[in-house]
């Protein structure tokens, strides 16, 4: 034996050599993660690593999350910010660089039953403590927003006052879960947010120069029409969204699903792009794991592995993409106790289920119908769940009949459900876009977070050159003032 160490002491090359030899016939595919990250590593390897910038280089990290809903019944909206709050703090973000906007009324809700709490996985810990309350309740608006990425004091209206004081090295992460549709993201508080206004104030950010890059992460339906056709790269903003433009985003970990949360939650946990990228984050070494690597995974992850029978939606890409290979530890921090994890490596190929997000509060409502004991707290939820109920009809029948008003039985509906080509944006005119929202809004009752879909609608009217008269004469026509009163505009307030 002490013959044949001696052969490998005097020809190291051949001990590597055969080391290699012996490496190789274990990989079986390109795709499958270099084996020498759990093993001994070669000087070389380590030498071929990038080298980290210091944190003169990194400037500051700052943050913002958004949970743009209301009502326990979007529990996962808030639970995804808070979350997202944790592993940015675990990763060494400041508090006072992080502003949060969440309505607020999830965690001390009747209906929570660990009152304090808010969980974001079947077998998660609290992410709720400690997140700091920057815009809660009524402060939780697009016009905040809007002043807090442009660092603009005076236009806020509430809060804490936090806003985001960024100078030109900084790196700016803002993450935004909610309900979306066509050109639009929710908010608690009417109106929604536009894309073409959200883009005026990143526009208007990159012109004071008051950043380095930005990276957005947006969980909404169609959000993919957020930035098409209009992101442009020179803003050196790097977006991903949960959807492309033209379909739904999902809601995971609810009730009756598999995995399913603690038997005692009746609404959903999270939503599937959101949970995706924050357990990627938790369970690797963002000092190694580039923002491309994210995408890659987050992206097979949330289309469900193409398992259809599950839901899941198509994860897109918008804006400077240069800036996909920098390591995701410059904007979401590095926490100290992943420094041994891989830098990425995708999970099992396991479909998790999932609901359409419009959907979700209906299936909230059904299981807090069918959990309720008291016939009548039944009675009570079960004229909820068919107001709401006959209330989509009645949203759908009038775009419905508007289209047919407009444009005739034959060509309404496909005008109305037209798609354009990839590349283009919704609507030429997102002026008139917020007039026709108004007009339908007026005489039709208040979009609501399902109504949201039709917003495409509303741009093809607009794209096709109908004037504001023929679009009031249509709604005054359809609608004739139908609609319970709960719906009204003047109660739920304008979308635009």
């Amino acid at each position: 034996m002490a013959k044949h160490d001696s052969v490998f002491i005097k020809s190291p090359s051949l001990f590597f050599l055969i080391l290699l030899l012996f490496e190789a016939n274990h990989i079986e595919g390109a795709g499958r993660l270099n084996q020498w990250e759990s093993g001994i590593r070669l000087p070389t390897d380590k030498d071929n690593e990038p080298e980290e910038l210091d944190e003169q280089q990194v400037g500051t990290r700052w943050a913002v999350l958004v949970a743009g809903s209301s009502g326990y019944g979007n529990y996962r909206h808030q639970a995804d910010v808070c979350h997202a709050y944790q592993l940015l703090r675990k990763g060494g973000l400041k508090e006072e660089n992080i502003v949060v906007f969440m309505y607020d009324d999830i965690a001390m809700h009747e209906l929570n039953p660990r009152p304090g709490v808010i969980i974001n996985h079947p077998q998660g810990d609290d992410v709720y403590a400690g997140v700091p309350k920057d815009y809660t309740g009524e402060h939780v608006t697009a016009a905040n927003l809007y002043a807090v990425l442009l660092g603009d004091k005076d236009a806020l209206s509430g809060g804490s006052g936090k806003v985001i004081d960024s100078k030109p090295n900084d790196r700016i992460f803002m993450y935004y879960s909610d309900h979306g549709g066509p050109g639009v993201l929710g908010m608690p508080n009417m109106p929604f947010l536009y894309a073409m206004d959200f883009l005026d104030v990143l526009k208007k950010k990159h012109a004071a120069g008051t950043y380095k890059e930005m990276v957005l992460y947006v969980e909404a339906c169609e959000s993919g029409s957020i930035f098409e056709g209009i992101m442009p790269k020179y803003l050196d903003i790097y977006v991903t969204t949960a959807s492309n433009a033209q379909e739904s985003s999902w809601g995971t970990y609810c009730p009756g699903m598999e995995p399913p949360p603690p038997p005692e939650f009746i609404t959903c946990l999270g939503d599937l792009y959101s949970v995706a990228w924050m357990e990627d984050s938790e369970t690797h070494n963002l000092k190694r794991e580039t923002v491309e690597q994210q995408y890659e995974s987050v992206k097979e992850r949330t289309s469900n592995f193409n398992a259809d029978a599950f839901g899941g939606s198509h994860v897109m890409e918008y804006g400077n993409t240069s800036i996909k290979p920098e390591k995701l530890y410059l904007y979401q921090g590095f926490d100290p106790a992943t420094v041994n994890l891989p830098p990425n490596e995708l999970g099992p190929n396991t479909p998790t289920e999932a609901v359409n997000q419009r959907d979700a509060d209906i299936l909230f409502l059904w299981h807090m119908y069918k959990n309720s004991e008291d016939g009548l707290k039944k009675t009570e939820i079960l004229k909820q769940i068919t107001e709401t109920k006959r209330h989509r009809i009645h949203l759908d029948g009038s775009i419905d009949l508007i289209g047919t008003l407009l444009y005739g039985p034959a060509k309404g509906s496909a005008i109305l459900k037209s798609v354009r080509e990839t590349g283009l944006p919704l609507v030429d005119d997102w002026q008139c876009l917020k007039s026709v929202v108004r007009l339908f809004e007026t005489h039709c009752g208040s979009l609501t977070q399902y109504g949201m879909k039709h917003m495409r609608a509303f741009a093809n009217i607009c794209n096709s050159g109908v004037s504001q008269a023929l679009m009031e004469e249509a709604c005054t026509a359809a609608c004739n003032g139908h609609g319970p009163i709960q719906w009204y505009p003047s109660n739920q307030g304008y979308s635009a």
